[in-house]
């Protein structure tokens, strides 16, 4: 059989039927900060090692915002709600996402919400919203600075800007962070290309690998035309 072609399709030989083509449109991020929302050490209690700051779970950083970077208890929205033993961090809070895997119908279910630490996603801004984005939507990024490409999807919100992406995504691009409490991109160097629509069965992903396998099946694109991408 022959090799497949970069965008990992054998269409272009003439051996399967080409992928629709898929609408998108592109957004040089002013920044981009580091997400880890969904990550089972993203938050905890004082003295645990976390992934940020309790701050940065209110709502846009707000000390006096709603909490949405960790689940609280309904009768008392300031008490986190703990994880377990038999959860993947007993003792840590349960740190959310948007968007969350509707077959664990569980709020409670730590599995329930992307693992910043394992996914690349962005969160959903007010300009992609506003052209048809929705959570779960497949994305393709490029860091000017790496020379970088990968594939993610909108997986958080909470942010206008949009300005903002999973650790594990700023990890696959090649910068070296660790953490959400002082990292972040601060220039304009970070393209995202928005895939409207492009996962109507909202699939959910546990691994990285799987997510690209799915954006490559239907025929979602890295290349950045005018830059030289190293995609992986």
């Amino acid at each position: 059989m022959a090799a497949a072609t970069a965008n990992g399709s054998l269409a272009a030989l003439g051996q399967l039927p080409a992928a629709p083509a898929h609408a998108s449109f592109e957004i040089l991020r002013h920044r981009m900060d580091v997400d880890v929302d969904g990550a089972p050490t993203a938050y905890g209690p004082k003295g645990r090692p976390t992934l940020d700051y309790l701050s940065n779970a209110h709502l846009q950083g707000r000390r006096t915002a709603l909490i949405v970077g960790y689940l609280t208890e309904e009768d008392d929205p300031k008490k986190p709600v703990v994880q377990r033993p038999g959860d993947p961090a007993p003792g840590y809070y349960i740190s959310q996402t948007a968007y969350t895997d509707k077959s664990r119908p569980n709020e409670r279910d730590v599995l329930r919400y992307v693992d910043a630490t394992k996914i690349n996603y962005v969160v959903l801004g007010n300009e992609a919203k506003k052209r048809g984005v929705k959570l779960g939507d497949f994305v393709a990024v490029y860091s000017q600075r790496t020379h970088k490409a990968v594939f993610g999807i909108v997986a958080d919100d909470g942010n206008p800007s949009g300005d903002e992406g999973s650790l594990h995504l700023l990890q696959d691009l090649g910068y070296p962070f660790h953490d959400g409490k002082n990292d972040a991109v601060e220039g304009r160097e970070i393209i995202v290309r928005f895939y409207p629509a492009s996962n109507p069965g909202q699939l959910f992903f546990r691994t990285q690998a799987a997510l690209n396998e799915a954006a490559a099946k239907i025929g979602l694109s890295r290349d950045f035309p005018g830059a030289t991408a190293s995609k992986h």
